[in-house]
């Protein structure tokens, strides 16, 4: 099958197949996935707005750069596939790719620390110098249930507006970035972030927390901060480690 998808699609659609699949064995490898109930997706290169997404019922361990499904915004698949999608799912992806076009991969996760941080009236706290990259671009989005209602698209997207990091309250993590390298740093930063909150309040002693003058310091320089976070720098060393682990990511 592998040989057959990457014959009939752009050298480009080929390498973003294979940057995705290789997003989704990353996030399995942390311990990340949700089993099948969470996603990612990335645009594909080119004029037409459609993007790929993960075939639902694989776990991500065994996601595929073949296996992946193209769709367009409303969840059609656009090209043959044995595979089908999750059209709830991808009600979130769908919205935030729509409005934002510096937005080529989004990735949703429902993490234990993410959820756990999220459930915080406070959320996200300047305890770490990880969660400062996080901050300096971060939004916040109520729960409304299950993201099936159309209508919270909107919603979801104002409370986005141009940030890239969002936590869904008593949901999960979201980031959006311009490559898939960007959106998993960003998800690593992110989920860190988290991880070190949740142990840090566990040891129940009194916390100290980052000076706001270097917080707004960091917001203020947001775009510098966040865009200078070196996605393609480790994503090279990412994909050296799947080439020697699980070489069948690429197939």
């Amino acid at each position: 099958m592998s040989s057959s998808v990457q014959q009939s699609v752009s050298v480009d659609e080929w390498n973003m197949r294979v940057d995705l699949a290789a997003c989704y064995r990353m996030v399995a490898h942390y311990g990340w996935d949700d089993l099948v109930f969470t996603h990612i997706s990335a645009r594909v290169p080119g004029p037409e707005h459609h993007f790929l997404i993960n075939p639902y019922g694989l776990l991500f361990e065994e996601v595929t750069a073949s296996s992946l499904v193209k769709v367009d915004l409303q969840g059609n698949k656009v090209m043959d596939s044995e595979y089908e999608i999750n059209p709830a799912g991808f009600t979130i992806h769908s919205a935030v790719h729509e409005a934002r076009d510096d937005a080529k991969c989004v990735l949703h996760l429902h993490t234990t620390a993410g959820i756990a941080v999220s459930a915080q009236e406070d959320g996200l706290l300047p305890y770490s110098q990880q969660s400062l990259f996080a901050l300096a671009s971060l939004s916040y989005h109520d729960y409304e249930g299950v993201a099936l209602n159309p209508d919270e698209k909107v919603r979801l997207v104002n409370d986005l507006g141009d940030t890239n990091f969002m936590i869904l309250r008593n949901h999960g993590l979201l980031t959006c970035a311009d490559s898939v390298a960007d959106a998993f740093l960003g998800m690593f930063i992110l989920q860190r972030s988290c991880e070190i909150q949740i142990q840090a309040q566990a040891s129940g002693v009194e916390l100290r927390a980052i000076p706001a003058p270097i917080l707004a310091g960091i917001r203020a320089q947001a775009d510098k901060v966040t865009r200078s976070a070196g996605g393609s720098l480790a994503w090279p060393g990412i994909l050296r480690k799947l080439e020697r682990d699980c070489p069948d990511f690429k197939n």
